[in-house]
């Protein structure tokens, strides 16, 4: 691992100037931590779209305590008429609403949530809920909103009460509307907008990985966990896919995407890989959870960092696999 681990990075050269990856066991002991460069496990900056896992854990807990269910339309929780009242908390995380995957207003601090997602049911939907897969922010910052509703209380409020003060996590441990810089917390960007430290990530991801039971307390229930790691509506038109354009052949699930050939029956490796290379992942089956932590700046979208960051995750896993085996 290690071996593998420095000779991508030195291969990378300038454009790769640190990288850290540390590997938890099923008792959610470090079995293993190296860094590469001038990264470190306490160096807290934005995940991007290792949010998503996040995210999705506080909207699992909301369901287990009654707020909303899978179910829940837009049309009930937040008024919404008309084409896209029947999209429903599974189309929204599972980027199946058939709405316009993005929106700039995602982007813009000084705003509320609420006004960005009122701005958001303005605009035309692309498919019926349900029958296409578009990655993009617009379908959490509505799930967001939903979770808002019934429990008047902000996001980041939530997230604070359902998960960061649980697990000891500070306060700067906290989702913004621009995470690099950071700024702007009243309109956070729920698909990407966490920052934090990889040994602050990790008690995130070991909820994912023990399905809701972690720390001593439960979040959410198996059963939505288990759902998480399906894709719950197998044929869906892909629309914009990240994995695609990378010639993964992988589909998503709930807030997650699933890394195995059998997606429609359940994967035990699901991720949640960000757009600066930050890249967390579960393995169920050989029994460790991950994190590749990283930060690339890039000013170009085609600059190769999520696929630095998603092959050398994939080359890594079977290494660990061997390195764990009994």
């Amino acid at each position: 691992m290690t071996a593998e681990l420095e000779a991508r990075v030195t291969q990378a050269g300038a454009s790769v100037p640190g990288v850290g990856l540390a590997i938890y066991d099923a008792q959610d002991r470090k079995v293993y931590e190296h860094m590469v460069g001038d990264f470190a496990p306490d160096r807290r900056v934005a995940v991007a779209s290792a949010s998503k896992m996040v995210s999705g854990t506080l909207l699992f807990e909301l369901i287990r305590q009654g707020h909303l269910s899978l179910d829940s339309t837009t049309g009930e929780v937040l008024g919404w008429t008309g084409d896209k009242a029947g999209i429903t908390l599974r189309h929204l995380i599972s980027f199946t609403s058939g709405l316009q995957p993005s929106h700039l207003c995602t982007f813009q601090p000084g705003i509320t949530l609420a006004a960005c997602v009122s701005s958001i049911a303005n605009t035309a939907r692309v498919a019926p809920p349900g029958t296409r897969f578009d990655y993009g922010s617009t379908h959490l910052h509505v799930a967001a909103r939903m979770a808002e509703v019934v429990t008047g209380k902000t996001w980041n409020a939530l997230f604070a009460e359902t998960l960061a003060q649980p697990l000891g996590l500070p306060a700067d441990v906290t989702y913004f509307t621009a995470p690099n810089r950071p700024n702007g917390t009243t309109n956070p960007l729920v698909a990407g907008g966490l920052r934090a430290s990889m040994n602050e990530y990790a008690p995130l991801l070991a909820i994912v990985f023990h399905r809701g039971a972690s720390s001593g307390r439960s979040f959410g229930t198996p059963e939505l966990f288990d759902a998480q790691a399906i894709e719950p509506y197998p044929g869906v038109v892909i629309g914009s896919s990240p994995a695609v354009d990378m010639g993964l052949d992988f589909r998503y699930g709930l807030t997650a995407w699933l890394e195995c050939p059998t997606p429609a029956q359940g994967c035990a490796v699901i991720s949640s890989p960000g757009a600066f290379g930050w890249t967390p992942w579960v393995d169920r089956e050989a029994g460790y959870y991950a994190v590749l932590g990283m930060h690339l700046e890039r000013d170009d979208p085609g600059a190769g960092v999520v696929s630095f960051a998603m092959n050398l995750s994939l080359a890594l896993k079977p290494l660990i696999r061997e390195a764990l085996a009994p």
